[in-house]
Parts: structure tokens; C-alpha cells; sequence
């Protein structure tokens, strides 16, 4: 039932696409991520530019919505790892925009870094500002102690968004169980062919720092041109150089 009460406190506060709106397939008993689903539609483009300064003066839904989520921690026993995975990667999300949210207008979530910013010890991520299950955590703890640790999927690093242009896209809808392997492989192609944050080519590449960042996750199975390699068409030569490019901070917004 607390599903159902959750979809009409979204029609009552007037989310528009709500009369008409077409909802994803349920996840069992997991939490319901519909409310996630319509605002990112409303608020995300396909390109993946977030509308901050819309959302910023509309924040009840995703309220709710991050409510459900701190009520409706995974259950080990009875969700399927894609109902987990689906879960972390929707919390991570809409927390981030919550984050962003709460300090709007700003130039870029590494506006946020605490005064005494240490790289990997003690940044914006490192913030306690929510609760799961009653737990204070932060958006570090759920990457890193949850997502890279629990489900060894690589393909979570284009999922999850930082609220910047470097990052993958933010996807303008919630992942689900029911479509996660689809979302997941479509965001890896997105990204790794967007020449915007990668370049591919036969015998270079100019890639994302986040190959960089996370090389281990990428290479348990394969070499890194090896992985990358499974979702482009481009032919790489197994001894193509391989640059990173500069990291863009700015926020992923046309505001």
C-alpha cells in the first residue's frame, strides 16, 4: 500500500507527465523507483543536461522519493542482486541531485569540498548528509563500499553520476531490475563512444580519467582495450596508446 500512497502524493504536488505517464515494470518487493523515473523525464534531457534551476523550486517529489529509499534498504534474503544494484545505483543518483539541489546555483560539486579538502579522504563525497535503513553514509560509502565492492560490475562506473560534465550522462530514467542488463550495456556504449569524453581510434586513444581512476574494475576479466573493445565498433589495435583526458568539473547543466 505504501507504494500506491507514495504515486498519488506525486500527482497531488502536480508533476504533469503524471496522467499520462506509462509506469516501468515493478521490482517485486523492492522500492519502487517510479517517482525517480518521472522526475528525471521532467527534469533530464535525453543528452543528459539536468534542469537545476527547475528542479531546485520543485523539491517535494524527490523528497519523497529519497524517503522511500531511507525507509527501504535492500534486503539481503529476498531482493535480486539486480533489485540491489538497481537500488544503489538510483540512491547514488538522486542523492547527488539532492546534494546539488540543496546548494544551487554553483559552478561545480567540487565547490562543496569541505575547507580542509583532502583528495580520497576527506571531499564532498566523504559528506554524511543522508540516511539508509536509519544509517548515516555518505555517496563514497555507497560507491565504494557497496557498488565496487558487492556486485564486481564495471559497468556502474557509467551509471552512477558525479554532476559533471566528465561524468556519463545521467540517464532520463530510473534503473530497474527488469532492464538494468539493457541500461547498464547502453550507458557503456553512450559513454565509451561519446567523443565528448573519449576518443576512440585504431591506434590511440584519448579516454576518460575514469579508466584511469578505476583501471582495476575494468581489467579483472580483460586488458582495458580488451573491455573497451566490447562496446565499440572501432577496430583497436591491441597496442594503441592511451592518453586521459582533462577531467571538466563544471556542472552538467545548460543553465
Amino acid at each position: 500500500m505504501a507504494k500506491y500512497f507514495y504515486i498519488s502524493i506525486l500527482c497531488l504536488i502536480s508533476l504533469a507527465s503524471c496522467g499520462s505517464y506509462d509506469p516501468p515494470a515493478s521490482d517485486s518487493d523492492a522500492a519502487d523507483h517510479q517517482l525517480w523515473d518521472i522526475l528525471l523525464k521532467k527534469y533530464v534531457s535525453k543528452e543528459g543536461w539536468v534542469n537545476y534551476k527547475d528542479w531546485q523550486k520543485d523539491r517535494k517529489a524527490l523528497k519523497t522519493y529519497l524517503q522511500i529509499l531511507s525507509d527501504n534498504p535492500p534486503h539481503e534474503s529476498s531482493w535480486t542482486q539486480e533489485e540491489k544494484l538497481a537500488y544503489w545505483i538510483n540512491a547514488y543518483n538522486a542523492f547527488t541531485i539532492e546534494l546539488i539541489l540543496d546548494h544551487y546555483p554553483l559552478k561545480s560539486i567540487t565547490d562543496l569540498h569541505p575547507t580542509f579538502y583532502v583528495p580520497g579522504i576527506n571531499t564532498i563525497w566523504h559528506k554524511k548528509f543522508f540516511k539508509i535503513g536509519g544509517i548515516e553514509t555518505s555517496l563514497d560509502e555507497i560507491e565504494h563500499k557497496i557498488l565496487r565492492t558487492k556486485f564486481e560490475e564495471p559497468r556502474i562506473h557509467f551509471a552512477i553520476v558525479c554532476a559533471s560534465f566528465s561524468c556519463p550522462k545521467l540517464r532520463n530514467e530510473a534503473y530497474i531490475a527488469s532492464k538494468l542488463e539493457q541500461q547498464l550495456d547502453e550507458q557503456a556504449v553512450d559513454f565509451i563512444n561519446d567523443p565528448k569524453r573519449n576518443l576512440v581510434s585504431e591506434n590511440e586513444l584519448e579516454i576518460s580519467k575514469i579508466f584511469k581512476w578505476f583501471k582495476g574494475d575494468f581489467t579483472k576479466n580483460s586488458s582495458l582495450i580488451g573491455f573497451l573493445q566490447q562496446y565499440t565498433a572501432v577496430e583497436i589495435n591491441a597496442n594503441a596508446r592511451i592518453n586521459y583526458l582533462p577531467y571538466n568539473w563544471d556542472l552538467n547543466s545548460k543553465d
